[in-house]
């Protein structure tokens, strides 16, 4: 009997990978114990070397009833024209730094968002899809 169940199909997944990789390279040239700020900066010139298309420090609009609000978010990077990258430098990730990704995902037409820390021993990444 076949298996009916199909394993899910990673979103962007090269794409996510090269992103990753440029974040783990950073890392280990680096290590931990930077602010989010120098990571921010040599991250840049990587995704730079990698030929990673990206632009950094992006205003994300939140609109409710039709209406801009003018209180707005400011993403990390936005890599691909299509997957939000949002860096850390703490001693470990928590459910506040993951909703502030979805948030970022509501508030766009984007799918994917990374989550990156950069502050533990081992960099941690998180992916998180767009719930439809």
């Amino acid at each position: 009997m076949p298996n009916l169940l199909k394993q899910q199909e990673l979103i962007y997944k090269d794409e996510a990978y090269k992103i990753i990789g440029a974040c783990m390279t950073v890392h280990r040239e680096l290590g931990c114990g930077f602010l989010e700020a120098v990571y921010a900066e040599a991250l840049e010139i990587e995704l730079g070397n990698q030929g990673i298309p990206f632009i950094r420090e992006v205003p994300i609009t939140i609109e409710y009833k039709g209406k801009l609000l003018k209180k707005c978010y400011l993403a990390d990077f936005i890599c691909y024209d299509k997957i939000i990258l949002e860096l850390k430098a703490i001693n470990y990730l928590e459910s506040v730094h993951e909703s502030q990704v979805i948030n970022y995902l509501k508030a766009t037409t984007h799918k994917l968002g990374i989550l990156v820390n950069f502050g533990e021993q081992s960099l941690k990444y998180k992916r998180i899809v767009k719930e439809k």
